[in-house]
C-alpha cells in the first residue's frame, strides 16, 4: 500500500475518548497511519484527567485541543471511528465506519479512566494490525 491510511476518531466533545484513541494510534503507528480526531460538539479543552492518564504512558496531550467535526475531515479519511457522536457524523460511500461503544470519561476519576484508556489501547492495536499488516516497532 503506497498511501498512508487516514483514521478519524469522533466523539461528542473531542476531549476524552477520541483524543486518547488518536494519541495511542499515532504513538503505535509511528507515522504509518495519519491520525485525526474531532467532536460533534467540541469542548473548550481536553479533559485534564485524560491528559494525566495518557501522561502515565508517556504520551503528552498538553498541546492538543478539541476540534470540530467537518464534512471535509470525514471525506478525507479512510476509516471513521465513532464513539458516541450519534447521527452527527456524515456518511460517505467507500469509507469504513466503526462504532466503538466506550464509556465517556467526562466527570470520571483517573482510576475510572484508566480502564477506558486500556480498552481503547487494545482496540487501537488491533486496528493497526488490520491497517498496517507488517510489524511496526
Amino acid at each position: 500500500m503506497a498511501d498512508v491510511p487516514t483514521v478519524l476518531f469522533v466523539c461528542v466533545h473531542n476531549a476524552g475518548r477520541s483524543q486518547m484513541a488518536a494519541a495511542l494510534l499515532a504513538h503505535h503507528a509511528a507515522g504509518a497511519v495519519e491520525v485525526r480526531s474531532a467532536g460533534s460538539e467540541p469542548a473548550d479543552a481536553v479533559n485534564p484527567a485524560v491528559r494525566e492518564v495518557m501522561a502515565e504512558l508517556g504520551i503528552d496531550l498538553s498541546a492538543e485541543s478539541p476540534k470540530g467535526l467537518t464534512t471535509d475531515t470525514v471525506e478525507a479519511s479512510d476509516v471513521v471511528i465513532t464513539m458516541g457522536c450519534g447521527d452527527a457524523c456524515p456518511i460517505f460511500p467507500g469509507k469504513r465506519y466503526l462504532d466503538w461503544d466506550l464509556t465517556d470519561p467526562a466527570g470520571k476519576t483517573m482510576e475510572e479512566i484508566r480502564p477506558i484508556r486500556d480498552d481503547i489501547d487494545g482496540r487501537v492495536r488491533s486496528l493497526l494490525t488490520e491497517l498496517v499488516p507488517s510489524p511496526i516497532h
